[in-house]
Order: C-alpha cells, then sequence, then structure tokens
C-alpha cells in the first residue's frame, strides 16, 4: 500500500479533529484510536503525535487562537475550521515542521474547506503566531 504524503495525512489529520469535536459537543462517547484507526488505516506516529497533541492541548491552543482572533473566538468558526486552526497552531508550537510548510498547509486545507473568509483568518492568526514565535526566539 502506497504511503501517503504529509498533506494527505494532514487531511485526515483534520477530518479525526473533526469528528472529535462533533462527538464531544454531541457528548458522544468514543475511543479516539478506532476514529484514527476508521480514517487514517494504516499506522502513522506523524497522524497520531498531531491528533493526541491536539487534543491534549486543546484548551491552550483555543487560548492562543483567541488571543490572535480579531474580535472572534474559535467557538464561533466551523467544525472544520477548527480543527484545520487547531492543527496548524499544535504544529507551528509543538513540532519540528518547518514553519513556512505548517502556515501553507493549513491555508491549502481551509482554501479547499473553508470560504475565503475563514481562510484569511486561520492564514492570519497562524502568520502572527509565528511572527510572536521569532520574535521570542530573535
Amino acid at each position: 500500500m502506497e504511503q501517503l504524503t504529509r498533506s494527505e495525512l494532514r487531511k485526515n489529520i483534520m477530518t479525526i479533529l473533526y469528528q472529535v469535536n462533533v462527538y464531544t459537543l454531541n457528548k458522544i462517547e468514543f475511543n479516539i484510536d478506532d476514529i484514527i484507526k476508521e480514517v487514517n488505516p494504516i499506522d502513522n506516529e506523524f497522524v497520531k503525535d498531531i491528533v493526541y497533541g491536539v487534543i491534549t492541548k486543546k484548551e491552550e491552543l483555543d487560548d492562543i487562537a483567541n488571543k490572535y482572533l480579531n474580535k472572534w473566538t474559535i467557538d464561533r468558526l466551523g467544525n472544520t475550521d477548527q480543527s484545520i486552526l487547531r492543527m496548524g497552531i499544535y504544529e507551528l508550537l509543538y513540532t519540528s515542521t518547518p514553519d513556512i510548510v505548517v502556515i501553507n498547509e493549513a491555508v491549502e486545507l481551509a482554501k479547499v474547506y473553508s470560504d475565503d473568509d475563514v481562510k484569511n483568518m486561520i492564514n492570519g492568526v497562524l502568520d502572527k503566531i509565528y511572527k510572536s514565535k521569532v520574535d521570542k526566539n530573535g
């Protein structure tokens, strides 16, 4: 079976995070490993690391998103948009993926799954986080 590209894996991660979000909001019990296997049948560390990372740090990621969302909060975004934004923030702050790749990948997903306003909002938030990270590490 062929290996998926990182871009394809991110699409799967977005789908997994979307499902987790919907189940959580509707108070439906779920097993995260079952959702991962269903969406991404081939065992993949990249997928697991990001999914578990986003779920574990969800509150922190949402606080960071809200800090940079202009007069807006992440919970007002659609489930797909929330998933893309959380994944992007997590990947920017907690992985070794190059920042430009993270932002580009999130924007590419948003081009397909979000409207232009949300795509621009996601791009803006990730760009601000990137800039604050660069300023800190100067």
